[in-house]
């Protein structure tokens, strides 16, 4: 049973699957019969919603329709828990989360075990840079987000989490051989750094802690919380790893700072919808609890 629009459940399905055969899957339809859904409530609003590209995106009348689907979905789910009426093909909600891969690598996993043991959640979890976050809730991709951006988006609420320590590390052999003589311009100019993605900006900020210098040093490219650390350990270069992940290379001895007396302290915010819903009341008190004790707290 669902109480949404037939068009607008098949407008967000191809947006959610990327693709009109997906949503086809999806919602047991042909993708014809997707298409013509899409076709009658373009006509019906007089704006292209979606892009058919690969996968499909939203155009900007579609985000801002995809925003407002996404928040009577989530209504809607609770309305129907309410009324103890089984919901399609899972009988739960689902709750799409955009998190930065380093949280989800370290406290923010066990946040989302506890609520789907305790309230039967599923969840939808986009991997972004806590810098840019927020953009999936302007769109309406997502209904929260894990973010170093306090500026709340418009329409939502902002908590603070705490704070995420990065060390600049390398292994052993790599620090003797490219920072000997200290972590200066010219070392970091010439020493591999590991990088993220091209959103990653905690290693050019390190960079620039230290000098003005505009350097271009030699870079690998890693999309991988664990094997960002584990490519530093195995000296492909330095790079700025989160504490929590370091206690055991650095009791190994497999991992070190090139520089102890420099980290850097990333702020996290959770940004919500602000609106009345059970659900995200839910999510948010138990994301707040795990980083009371996954994250630095400061006063």
């Amino acid at each position: 049973m669902s109480l949404l629009n037939p068009q607008l459940a098949a407008f967000a399905a191809v947006l959610d699957e990327g693709s009109f055969d997906g949503a086809a899957q999806r919602l047991s339809l042909t993708p014809s019969a997707i298409s013509q859904r899409i076709k009658t409530l373009e006509d019906r609003l007089g704006q292209v919603l979606i892009l058919r590209h690969t996968p499909c995106t939203a155009t900007t009348a579609g985000k801002r329709l995809l925003r407002s689907v996404q928040q009577m979905r989530l209504l809607e789910a609770e309305t129907l828990e309410a009324f103890h009426v089984d919901q399609p093909n899972t009988g739960t909600t689902s709750v799409a989360i955009a998190v930065n891969a380093d949280s989800l690598a370290t406290w923010f996993l066990g946040a989302l075990a506890q609520l789907h043991e305790q309230h039967q959640l599923l969840f939808d979890v986009r991997v972004e840079d806590q810098d840019h976050s927020t953009d999936l809730l302007r769109d309406g991709s997502v209904i929260g987000a894990i973010t170093a951006i306090a500026q709340p988006v418009q329409g939502c609420s902002v908590k603070k989490l705490g704070v995420m320590r990065y060390l600049p590390v390398a292994s052993p052999d790599f620090v003797k051989k490219h920072f000997a003589r200290g972590v200066d311009a010219t070392s970091l100019s010439q020493a591999p750094m590991l990088v993220f993605n091209r959103k990653d900006a905690l290693q050019w900020r390190f960079i620039h802690s230290v000098t003005r210098a505009r350097l271009a040093p030699p870079m690998h490219y890693l999309p991988s919380s664990t094997a960002f650390v584990e490519g530093a350990a195995l000296g492909l270069g330095w790079a700025m790893a989160p504490e929590s992940m370091l206690e055991k290379p650095f009791a190994e001895g497999t991992l070190k700072p090139i520089n102890p007396k420099r980290w850097l302290d990333v702020p996290l915010y959770w940004q919500q919808w602000s609106i009345r819903s059970v659900t995200l009341s839910t999510v948010t008190e138990t994301l707040l609890h795990a980083a009371q004790r996954g994250l630095r707290q400061q006063r």
